[in-house]
């Protein structure tokens, strides 16, 4: 490692190299410890089709600091990487990819296919990896898993039998949501709800019998070819004669019965509805009420299939605006109501979803839920922030059975076989060679694949070997943190925490702590259409990982979306800039002498100050980390470091170093080292590899920064009084500069300073930091000082004098401040005139009459302040 300090600092010099330091010493790995505490943090698995964004720099980032931190408290920390095998997803790439070839999946077969998504794998599903390790995070790469590993595999085939055994998991015909685009089966969770423009057709059902019509309105009346009923309520007293009675279905002259329901809404329109069990889950339940035929009328890509007739091989959209010209020439169509509606998309490619009939696999939820929910209730599993709980508990409550399977070949396929002669299924956990019932050896495996979310709910415990009772499940288990963003509550907390109860007995984790969203500098979501998205990795190319991170954290709340911006990484960067010159300027000032990384017996006023300070941020800091309060830590490491380490500390340690008492400047060389290595370590979760240049080149023990101590309050480095002491001295100093840069006095001009105080002693001990940094050529204390022409100011502890004649030159002064007081006047007098002109009031925007009241009020402050200036120069 480097034990100098370049000029100035290159990241991209450093990173890499600090990052192959770290993977060479091995300091990312974890092992069962029995002298330690575990701490776990499994990653939320990126998928393989993934590039680093700005929610996964976030999200990483997080959990980084979170690792290094109980890292460094002493703990063995595992943070568990991996990647997502991302079914739909990487599917509709690989889709992609083959069609520019001219080739379709059933073109090549589904074990081409396969080794064409394995090949895609390989080639991309490392990049993200790589990336991750950009923004330094110290994953323990050697435990690297893949939902779609041999041993993610044994353990989702395993849930899956046991499920199926215990009657948890079935296959049915049931209303599921379809994806025409994915062609395939989503859960509810995957279906995203927008407010779209619509409309009511409001159209006549004649009865079969001539005696007349019954009204009713629909959204969709491309479905109202599979009507197999029209539905009242049973106590609506306008329908109670006509129902039993048949109607004849517009378009299609099929009979169909008015049945009743209680699922119908009185008050809703007419009360009347059209029931079409295929295409709608309300219908379909009333569906098996009433024993309805289930007629499906569009095929697997959304367009209309052989049960609509005419309009079979139509898309949806074309299918619909036939059968309403339809409608309105055979004289059905009433009327045309514009509405808003509530529309159902798929999460992943944004096409609007279609419920339809479909025999699929279930799992069942209540029995799964109930447990999960008791948990989150009883606090063994704790949500930061707790408002999030709510969001949960209504969804568990409410939950539906989820549809596990999906019409795809990339992922795990469902382990389930039917033999070809008898129909027997068998659900195993290795594949079957003969039927148990017939004994045929002819059995084929279940098409289908399961959902991606169903192996990722098992990722906190299928990661650390289970089912095997392995020594890393045994003590990493169950895990501590998990990180997420709040928008995949539904899609993976609550299923990881249902999955880890019921296969392993215990909570998966117990806490989760839930970030926002990265937003663009007007508070946008980030997204291609936008074109508002900014690359991580060229932020990184640009600024560095340590600023981009420091970027993430900074004024961050558990839950709340962030703001991103350029100015903010600027600032970031001149922050690090900030770090590597002061310790630069350490480093300058120990060269040559043999100073030790401890503090010295002998502690000045500033020292104890300082040390105080230090232990105050140490103590404050360890606490909002426990409470994830990660924005308000750094803020505070931010104040410590930049105002009053560097902008006070080291200013007033130039004093001793420049000194000819050896023993001070020594002295202050230890604090200096001390203040600055401590001040490293509580930076290092947040930004990792300045601190671990700088604090190479520092006198210290170990070999990483990443494996030292995390500096601890101590009661015996409390100083108060020295605190406060100091905090007077500032306090003047403060006074003294303001009011010589309201009059204009540079630096360079130094003057008497007499200071009146009671805390006499507090001063005399801090007279060469007043002289030093209040620009003072000597410094006077005692009592009932009047000295005649002075500039008096005023603060808690004392009354300062500057003699206002070395001040400044005082007919220069008067005749400057004189011009500046007639201009102020002017401009006032200016603003004055708009504000009393009747004509400007009425006529000018209020925004305008605005700001020229404010600009009066200003010029106004501005005329007191240089009239208090001409005073006291008078």
């Amino acid at each position: 490692m480097s034990r100098e300090l370049a000029k100035t600092y290159d990241p991209q010099e450093v990173e890499d190299r600090i990052y192959d330091f770290w993977l060479s010493g091995g300091y990312f790995h974890a092992e069962p410890d029995p002298e330690k505490q575990p701490y776990t943090i499994v990653i939320p698995p990126p998928n393989i089709t993934g590039q680093l964004h700005m929610g996964h720099a976030l999200d990483e980032t997080l959990q980084d600091i979170l690792i290094r931190w109980r890292r460094m408290q002493g703990y063995s920390a595992l943070w568990l990487p991996g990647t997502d095998h991302a079914s739909i997803a990487t599917e509709a790439k690989i889709v992609e990819a083959m069609r520019e070839e001219g080739l379709t999946k059933e073109d090549i077969g589904r074990d081409a296919f396969l080794e064409r998504a394995w090949k895609w794998k390989e080639k991309y599903g490392g990049r993200i990896i790589e990336q991750l390790k950009k923004l330094g995070s110290s994953c323990d790469w050697e435990r690297e898993r893949f939902t779609l590993d041999e041993g993610c595999s044994k353990a989702v085939k395993e849930v899956f039998v046991r499920l199926y055994d215990k009657g948890l998991i079935y296959r049915g015909e049931r209303i599921i949501n379809w994806c025409p685009h994915c062609r395939t089966s989503i859960s509810d969770a995957e279906v995203e709800f927008s407010e779209h423009d619509g409309f009511f057709w409001h159209i006549r059902y004649p009865f079969k019998d001539g005696s007349g019509t019954i009204q009713l309105a629909t959204t969709r009346p491309e479905t109202m070819l599979g009507d197999t009923a029209v539905a009242v309520h049973p106590d609506d007293e306008r329908y109670a004669d006509l129902v039993g009675k048949t109607l004849v279905l517009p378009l299609v002259n099929r009979e169909i019965p008015l049945i009743a329901d209680t699922y119908v809404e009185r008050d809703f329109g007419t009360g009347v509805v059209k029931i079409t069990p295929a295409h709608d889950p309300n219908d379909f339940e009333v569906g098996l009420r009433h024993n309805l035929p289930v007629i499906n009328v569009m095929d697997d890509g959304g367009n209309m299939n052989e049960n609509a007739g005419k309009y079979a091989g139509m898309s949806a959209q074309e299918a619909r605006r036939q059968i309403v010209e339809d409608l309105k020439a055979q004289g059905f169509l009433v009327a045309v109501e514009p509405i808003k509606h509530n529309v159902g998309s798929c999460y992943r490619c944004g096409t609007v979803v279609e419920p339809r009939v479909s025999k699929q696999w279930f799992v069942k939820m209540k029995p799964l839920a109930e447990p999960a929910l008791k948990e989150v209730k009883d606090g063994q599993v704790k949500f930061v922030p707790d408002r999030f709980e709510k969001i949960y508990d209504h969804w568990m409550e409410n939950i539906r059975d989820w549809c596990i399977s999906r019409q795809l070949w990339w992922g795990h396929r469902i382990p389930a076989w039917y033999c070809q002669d008898c129909g027997e299924m068998v659900v195993a956990r290795e594949e079957p060679h003969t039927c148990p019932k017939c004994g045929s050896k002819n059995l084929k495996q279940d098409e289908d694949t399961l959902d991606t979310w169903f192996s990722s709910a098992l990722w906190p415990f299928s990661t650390l070997g289970w089912p095997d009772k392995t020594e890393d499940l045994k003590y990493f288990y169950p895990t501590n943190t998990l990180v997420t963003a709040y928008d995949i509550i539904f899609f993976w907390v609550a299923r990881m925490i249902f999955s880890g109860i019921e296969h392993t007995g215990e909570v998966p984790f117990n806490t989760v702590f839930f970030h926002g969203l990265v937003r663009d500098s007007q508070g946008r979501k980030m997204s291609k259409s936008l074109g508002n998205g900014i690359d991580p990795l060229e932020v990184i190319d640009k600024y560095g990982a340590d600023a981009l991170r420091f970027t993430l954290v900074t004024g961050i709340s558990p839950g709340n979306d962030t703001r991103f911006s350029d100015e903010k990484v600027e600032s970031s960067r001149n922050f690090a800039n900030k770090i590597w010159n002061a310790s630069r300027f350490i480093l300058m000032n120990i060269d040559g002498h043999d100073v030790k990384n401890e503090l010295p017996a002998l502690l000045a006023t500033e020292d104890l100050w300082i040390v105080d300070s230090f232990n105050r941020v140490a103590k404050e800091m360890t606490e909002n980390l426990e409470h994830f309060e990660l924005g308000i830590a750094v803020q505070k490491l931010y104040d410590f470091l930049w105002d009053e380490f560097c902008d006070w500390y080291i200013e007033i340690a130039k004093i001793r170093l420049n000194s000819d008492d050896a023993e001070k400047a020594q002295n202050v060389r230890q604090v200096l080292v001390w203040v600055m290595s401590g001040t490293l370590k509580l930076m290092h979760p947040f930004m990792p590899f300045i601190t671990e240049e700088i604090w190479q080149t520092l006198p210290h023990d170990g070999e990483s920064i990443m494996v030292s101590r995390w500096p601890q309050y101590e009661e015996s480095r409390c100083f108060p009084q020295a605190a406060a002491d100091m905090q007077c001295i500032m306090e003047a100093v403060r006074a003294v500069r303001n009011r010589r840069s309201e009059m204009n006095v540079p630096p360079s001009r130094k003057t008497h300073l007499y200071i009146d105080s009671s805390d006499a002693s507090v001063f005399e001990a801090g007279s060469e930091i007043m002289k030093k940094l209040a620009y003072a050529s000597e410094v006077e204390i005692g009592t009932d000082y009047q000295p005649e022409g002075a500039a008096t100011i005023v603060t808690a502890s004392a009354k300062l004098y500057i003699p206002m004649s070395e001040l400044v030159d005082k007919k220069a002064e008067l005749d400057r401040l004189t011009k500046e007081l007639e201009s102020a006047k002017k401009q006032y007098q200016n603003a004055q005139d708009k504000l009393n002109n009747e004509k400007f009031m009425s006529k000018a925007p209020a925004n305008v009459v605005d700001g020229v009241k404010q600009n009066a009020a200003k010029l106004s402050d501005h005329i007191a302040l240089i009239q208090s200036g001409i005073d006291a120069l008078k």
